[in-house]
């Protein structure tokens, strides 16, 4: 099994370790550890678990890091094997009223499994393992604890082999039950879809113990709403997932690359826009703003598109004939050297800037939104001018990232520096950033966020984004947990245990 790349450094020693949120905590009696332990879960309460659990890949958490300190730790962390522990589990804390939120590879960026209000931290890592491959159906059985590049193993090995087809930034540390949790996307999603397209159905612990299995029977249902969907993106707060059917793919026999640079961004957009419209879908297209195609490539005075497919080889033609032709009309585009696309590969995972600029006092972190196509120039235009104007800011920037017919996923990155050793002024910084981008997101109609999910940095902005659908999600949360103990402080949610410390 791997093992999550380790976050940040934290500069304290273990017993040093401060809680940056001092929210209030639950600190689970002995009774309710005797119990958990009775089910056969392991349960570690010493402080570089503790600590380690108590923090993701949150831009933010990464500067607390500098500092010595994580957000908040939980005061226990059990690693269940079975669902049947998860279930044991769940039902103790639920009638004991003690948070719970579930945790894997802790590699999301929004604090989604930042135990906010202490409690227990629910590791699922030891959940792992392909279940079964139906080959002539092209489905396979996984448990949630599962890694990806495990995965991808585990498939390659079967038959022929096989694959998902979803390959997204944080693959090396994050786990199945993460991507569905967060509706996340991989690299590829414009050929394969994000993972709510992927996945038939689930298996789900609710906050009372109760396991319940939902859709993937079939290819397609008409068996009342579909619940396995509803679980999709509920990001811990309705269900723990432990298990999950997807459908799976025969490794692609073909590969193929192009590279063209635009004038303006704008029209690399329209470009992309025509290539989906005719029905291409190129496992990548990724179109960059100046700024970043200067930092990323080296070429610093055009927009760069990056287009790879994988396929069979009549498919792969065909798609790369309509890129071909669409980026070819595109008034001052020209073609640009394949070795790119090798360039984007051979970086497209590394996030190792982050840690050093924080550690230099710049506040930076990236946004991800999903507009449709006639929103997409305007906002792009819009956010890179406001988050440009706050005062302290050094860069703002933006890629297209993940292109579909009726639209596409914007990726902005920013980053300023204020004051040396201000935190305040950090903090302060980072939240005009963030509701920069949103507050320009929403007036254009556009998704406040395509991959990374809301988690505890965006959990102000729900109910807004949602309008009254919020309240149809306040009354699910009421139903499926009506004690409230499942990852309390997220998706704007309420919470029996106060107010969120971040918010």
């Amino acid at each position: 099994m791997s093992s999550p790349t380790p976050v940040t450094p934290i500069d304290a020693e273990p017993g040093e370790v401060t809680d940056h949120l001092n929210g209030a905590v639950v600190t689970p009696p002995q009774g309710l550890l005797d119990r958990i332990a009775e089910s056969g879960a392991m349960v570690l309460t010493d402080e570089v678990s503790r600590a380690d659990a108590g923090r993701d890949w949150w831009p933010l958490a990464i500067g607390w890091a500098v500092e010595g300190a994580v957000p908040q730790r939980p005061a226990v962390v059990v690693r269940p094997t079975t669902t049947a522990q998860v279930s044991a589990v769940l039902a103790a804390c639920n009638e004991a009223i003690v948070p719970v939120t579930p945790v894997a590879g802790r590699s999301g960026v929004c604090g989604g499994s930042i135990p906010v209000f202490g409690g227990v931290a629910l590791d699922l890592t030891s959940l792992d393992g392909l279940l079964g491959v139906d080959e002539t159906s092209l489905t396979a059985d996984v448990r949630a604890g599962m890694f990806g590049p495990d995965l991808e193993a585990a498939l390659g090995d079967v038959g022929s082999g096989y694959t998902l087809g979803h390959w997204p930034q944080s693959m090396d540390l994050s786990t199945v039950g993460g991507w569905l949790a967060c509706r996340g996307a991989g690299q590829y999603s414009t050929r394969y879809g994000k993972i709510e397209d992927m996945v038939l159905g689930l298996e789900v612990v609710l906050a009372d113990g109760r396991v319940v299995h939902t859709e993937g029977h079939g290819p397609r249902a008409a068996t009342g709403p579909n619940l396995t969907q509803l679980f999709v993106g509920s990001e811990g707060t309705l269900g723990v997932i432990t298990e999950a059917r997807f459908r799976i793919h025969p490794l692609p026999p073909a590969q193929g690359r192009r590279a063209f640079g635009f004038t303006t961004f704008n029209a690399g957009l329209e470009a992309c826009r025509k290539i989906l419209r005719r029905g291409a879908t190129p496992a990548v297209l990724r179109l960059y703003d100046e700024t970043e195609s200067g930092r990323n490539f080296d070429q610093p005075e055009t927009n760069v598109l990056v287009v790879l497919d994988e396929t069979d080889p009549a498919l792969l033609a065909a798609t790369l004939a309509v890129v071909d032709d669409e980026c070819g009309a595109a008034a001052g585009a020209h073609e640009l050297d394949t070795a790119l696309v090798e360039r984007w590969l051979g970086h497209r995972n590394d996030v190792s800037a982050l840690a050093p600029l924080w550690r230099a006092g710049i506040v930076v972190d990236t946004a991800e939104i999903s507009g449709p196509w006639a929103a997409l120039p305007g906002l792009f235009d819009e956010v890179i001018g406001a988050l440009s104007a706050i005062e302290g800011t050094l860069a703002a920037s933006a890629h297209q990232s993940h292109a579909y017919t009726d639209g596409a996923c914007l990726y902005f990155t920013f980053g300023g520096r204020g004051p040396e050793g201000d935190g305040a002024w950090r903090e302060e910084y980072y939240r005009r950033a963030w509701d920069t981008v949103t507050d320009a997101t929403l007036a254009h109609g556009a998704a406040i966020s395509h991959h990374h999910g809301i988690g505890l940095n965006r959990s102000r902005f729900l109910p807004g984004a949602l309008g009254s659908g919020f309240e149809v999600l306040v009354g699910l949360k009421e139903s499926f947990d009506p004690v409230g103990i499942l990852n309390p402080g997220k998706l704007g949610l309420p919470s029996p245990f106060g107010p969120p410390p971040w918010s």
